[in-house]
């Protein structure tokens, strides 16, 4: 379907590039753009005039949809329609990432996300329809028909039911968080603007080993991360086991962060964050090629998604050098360095500088503990020495006629388990 994009800003030039990228995204044909520079105006977000300049594009196009990069209210969305050709859908920017994710969601999980946030914003024009009809100024309002409280009563209790569910799932998955770290895995979560070049990092860090004995840990595994030049390809997590010499970790990618995402958005999408809320270290992967301002604006987009309950320390990755040059890369790190101190600059498309980013993750990931444990002979002790190899990195095991002794590096949690099961041991008494 072709589509009109609209966009006003209260002074300067309106830069429709995002609006366009996600309405590609979204499957439209973009036949046209019409910005305006002013105050907005309460009625129809654009003035009267260019109002009628949008709808003589629609015409002239033969275009099915106005997208907005403002957010429209309910009136507005209302009198757009009735000015604009019969039939002409007008939707705002947030309704379009909504689609789009409708689009993408596989999962159980995403396929909540998306009607827990469709429900959000529908919640409030529904609330706004409601009062309409109460005091009969405008029934039938937009063309959905009359309204009543037990509509909104419905949202509100669908709403609460997939809160529910996702609590549930989210549970789960921190559950299996622990798991991994008990397990001796460290978690790195990859975070980032969308199109930042995030799946082929994970396809370079990745490796094509299984994950063996532990698959009953891992059920979310995914040995084939798509890496497409497009906004969105996934709105699920995908984790793999990285290629990390020193360090068993499992690295996983998440959606792309976009700006302007409303409170109520993001928080729709809290459970997939949550693999970058609690990981052992976030990789905030940027795509350097971009204009300097654009990426100073994106940066502090995702900062500000990550600020509330972000707890990992962060590293951010300016990817894609391959595009740029050593003079350009280097003006660009001195006017981020407020925004991205030291940052490893690598392409993940060309393999540049990747073997620097790993010994970078080896040394950001929390401390491993250095331990000796000195073990009776037991029936039972040799369980506990597989157990540390699972968990750990053993250096030396030495065996004597009634002790084993173990030197090894592990997660200081996984150190203290391994004290407790040698604890349990009870030597045998001598004959």
């Amino acid at each position: 379907m072709k589509a009109i994009l609209a966009k006003r800003v209260d002074d300067g030039t309106a830069s429709i590039d995002e609006l366009s990228e996600l309405a590609r995204a979204a499957g439209y044909d973009v036949a046209a753009e019409v910005t305006q520079s002013r105050e907005e105006d309460a009625a129809y977000q654009f003035g009267e005039g260019k109002v009628a300049e949008l709808s003589a594009a629609v015409t002239e196009r033969d275009a099915g949809i106005v997208i907005f990069d403002n957010q429209l209210g309910p009136y507005q969305t209302y009198n757009l329609g009735q000015r604009l050709p019969d039939g002409t859908e007008v939707i705002d920017r947030f309704r379009l990432i909504l689609e789009i994710f409708g689009q993408r969601a596989q999962t159980r999980k995403a396929q909540l996300q998306v009607e827990l946030a469709e429900l959000r914003f529908e919640l409030p024009r529904v609330e706004a329809k409601t009062s309409l009809a109460k005091r009969d100024e405008r029934p039938g309002f937009m063309g959905l028909g009359e309204y009543d409280e037990s509509h909104e009563q419905a949202i509100k209790d669908q709403i609460s039911r997939i809160k529910d569910e996702l609590d549930a799932i989210a549970d789960k998955e921190a559950d299996r968080r622990q798991k991994r770290r008990e397990s001796g895995f460290d978690l790195v979560a990859l975070a980032g603007y969308t199109n930042a070049g995030k799946s082929t990092l994970l396809q370079r860090l990745a490796e094509d080993l299984e994950i063996g004995e532990n698959d009953d840990l891992h059920p979310d595994l995914d040995p084939t991360a798509e890496a497409e030049d497009r906004l969105f390809t996934t709105l699920g997590t995908t984790t793999r086991k990285a290629d990390i010499d020193r360090r068993d970790v499992l690295l996983t990618d998440t959606v792309g962060f976009i700006s302007d995402l409303p409170h109520w958005l993001v928080e729709s999408f809290k459970s997939t964050l949550d693999a970058v809320y609690y990981a052992d270290l976030v990789l905030l992967v940027v795509d350097v090629s971009e204009p300097v301002d654009d990426i100073r604006e994106k940066l502090v987009t995702c900062h500000d998604t990550l600020y509330e309950r972000n707890q990992a320390p962060i590293v951010t990755v300016l990817n894609k050098i391959d595009a740029v040059s050593d003079e350009e890369l280097d003006e660009k790190r001195k006017a981020l360095s407020a925004l991205a101190p030291n940052p490893v600059a690598i392409s993940g498309k060309d393999d540049l500088n990747v073997a620097e980013l790993k010994r970078r993750i080896d040394i950001e990931l929390p401390d491993w503990e250095f331990e000796r444990l000195v073990m009776p002979m037991t029936d039972e002790t040799m369980s506990v020495v597989s157990w540390v190899h699972d968990h750990g990195r053993v250096e030396d095991v030495t065996y004597t006629d009634d002790e084993v002794v173990v030197e090894f590096e592990a997660r200081p949690s996984i150190v203290q388990q391994s004290r407790s099961k040698a604890s349990d041991l009870t030597a045998v008494p001598s004959a």
